[in-house]
């Protein structure tokens, strides 16, 4: 089976309603408060090259205030004692990051002057720990449709189906915006946004729908 085919297929069984409320998730956080917008940027620092799930727990057990209030060496201990990896370096990144703790204004004035391609490279540009696979995720999860996160799950999907020959050994800006112009393809052509084929071809990879 095509891999469309089997998203259509996912899209027709009782995995929709799933991906449908987290997509609303996503879009209910736009109107959000900007610490809610920090909280959602430090959760996608703590997701870089580690796995998702233990990102939520540090990010439910520090809460949006501990992420703008709590030392570095409180963040990097609930960082270690979730043994999610990188626990110096993600802790110093999301310390750092606090200069940018009222981010919402900074977003939506670039988005409005350019788009949201130019938000992302602001972000990759200046918020250490974020490449443009972290900055793709913090936009989606504050209610940005349209960009690509290109982990390994959705990489090695799109190998499988010959969207790409092989999955990159890393994803530098020219490789990183090739491959995503070849899954936002596979997205028109579903008449999806990015965001819902992401969340399809995630739990095709794993079973589950995460944010």
């Amino acid at each position: 089976m095509e891999i469309a085919d089997k998203v259509r297929a996912l899209r027709n069984s009782e995995v929709r309603e799933t991906v449908e409320k987290r997509l609303s998730e996503f879009e209910k956080k736009n109107s959000m408060a900007s610490k809610e917008w920090f909280s959602e940027l430090c959760f996608c620092i703590l997701t870089a090259n580690s796995k998702a799930e233990t990102a939520i727990k540090i990010q439910e057990e520090i809460g949006a205030e501990g992420f703008c209030s709590y030392t570095c060496d409180s963040i990097r201990d609930v960082i270690f004692s979730n043994k999610h990896r990188f626990h110096n370096n993600k802790s110093r990144f999301i310390f750092c990051a606090r200069e940018y703790a009222d981010i919402k204004p900074k977003i939506k004035s670039l988005v409005k002057e350019s788009g949201i391609q130019g938000a992302r490279e602001w972000l990759v540009k200046n918020i250490k720990g974020l490449g443009y696979k972290e900055a793709s995720h913090f936009l989606r999860n504050i209610g940005y449709t349209d960009v690509s996160i290109l982990d390994r799950h959705i990489l090695n999907l799109m190998k499988e189906a010959s969207l790409i020959d092989s999955v990159p050994k890393s994803l530098n800006r020219k490789i990183y915006l090739e491959i995503e112009q070849k899954f936002l393809g596979l997205a028109n052509g579903l008449k999806m946004s990015a965001s819902e084929l992401d969340l399809y071809m995630w739990y095709l990879k794993t079973g589950k729908v995460l944010k």
